[in-house]
């Protein structure tokens, strides 16, 4: 039976970014994905690049970095991402408080300039100049992709690589003493030197399942999308105050740890941030309603559907009432906002790549610091990212 170096779990952004940097090192890589089609998070994630948002060392020298690469990462991969510089309007509503917003703002790489109301109208003609009184820009800084073709990008250059993609459900890790040597699917087992997990919102629950406690979670995220349409957007339109970052902060305390892997619990009441993002097709992606709740969470998508509409229709009206359809994603994230990646602590052969809240620009970077550090270059940006930094 063939055996891997790397098996890497799930088909995701991550998954298929982390594969194609292994296979270009020279290890033999499977990737096995449920999905024939692209699905979850990566699926219905805006695309944002938010180099303008780096506010620590860290994120500063990260997102320096997802910039230079994103210049030339279509020409590496040998298809469009269709990366591109878009306008970003953060709106600013009455009840907000624009200093204090100003401030929050002052540490970022890129600071948001402040702009009136009517400047933000000229911006975007479709905003109701009587929602908002004003609005923060980043007219450099803020870049979009195209979520499906950059991951297909990647997918196709890690088979050109001599990578193997397999469509299958993971069922299980395979564990011999203190090692993980391979995962069972459903269809057969595969065995490798290294598995690394790349599975988003369901990384915590397929890890526990197996034993394995990590400090990841993920909120239930609710979006529309419309078809393409001719009505566009100029800018890309979000709420300078977003409420889903305290959100997540607060559940992913230590009070809270325990009733992650228990049924029935809703920690917090949902946040609504509404935003609204023009893709190069013609669609629009607005939302987006998030939950902390299990994995089997009962949801009226009638009533988020409705919630959403109405609040896109406060700021921009032309939204209000488009054709779109609800969907629906798990979205991942940890306590400091930071990636897992790396070996799991007390396991051997057992690594995960997973935990991005902006993935379209911190995963191009650190790919490629993963593959050179597990092939022997040390790299003190992977060490600060490794998940026993929660243990």
């Amino acid at each position: 039976m063939k055996s891997y170096d790397w098996i890497v779990v799930g088909g995701g952004i991550t998954g298929v970014a982390i594969s194609y940097e292994l296979a270009k090192k020279g290890f033999v890589v499977l990737l096995l994905e449920k999905h024939p089609t692209l699905k979850g998070a990566t699926r219905y994630s805006y695309g944002g690049v938010h180099y303008w948002f780096g506010n620590t060392d860290l994120t500063k020298q990260l997102f320096q970095e997802a910039r230079k690469r994103s210049d030339y990462l279509s020409e590496e991969l040998e298809a469009d991402t269709q990366f591109r510089e878009l306008d970003l309007l953060l709106t600013i509503t009455p009840e907000d408080d624009s200093q204090k917003i100003a401030a929050d703002f002052s540490d970022l790489m890129i600071v948001p300039r402040l702009i009136s109301a009517t400047e933000a109208c000229k911006m975007e003609p479709l905003i109701n100049k009587d929602a908002i009184t004003g609005a923060f820009t980043v007219t450099y800084g803020h870049m979009h992709v195209s979520p499906q073709s950059t991951t297909l990008a990647y997918s196709q250059a890690f088979t050109r690589q001599g990578g193997e993609i397999e469509i299958t459900e993971v069922t299980g890790l395979i564990k011999t003493g203190d090692r993980i040597t391979g995962v069972s699917t459903t269809a057969k087992t595969y065995h490798a030197a290294n598995v690394v997990i790349c599975a988003g919102g369901i990384s915590r629950h397929f890890l526990k399942s197996a034993g394995i406690s990590t400090p990841i979670y993920f909120t239930h995220a609710e979006m529309l999308e419309t078809p393409p349409l001719e009505l566009q957007l100029n800018t890309t339109v979000m709420a300078a105050v977003t409420k889903r970052l305290e959100f997540e902060t607060a559940t992913s305390s230590v009070e809270y740890e325990q009733m992650w892997d228990e049924p029935g619990h809703e920690f917090v009441p949902f946040s609504l941030d509404i935003g609204a993002i023009p893709f190069q097709n013609g669609s629009i992606r607005i939302g987006q309603i998030s939950r902390a709740s299990d994995l089997e969470a009962q949801v009226d998508a009638v009533e988020s559907e409705t919630s959403m509409r109405v609040a896109v229709g406060k700021v921009l009206p032309a939204l209000e009432n488009l054709p779109a359809t609800r969907h629906h994603c798990l979205v991942v994230y940890t306590a400091d906002n930071l990636p897992l990646i790396g070996a799991i602590p007390n396991l051997k052969g057992i690594h995960i790549f997973s935990g991005f809240t902006s993935p379209f620009a911190f995963v191009p970077p650190l790919a490629p610091r993963f593959a050179n550090y597990v092939a022997g270059q040390n790299d003190e940006i992977i060490k600060q990212l490794f998940p026993s930094r929660f243990v």
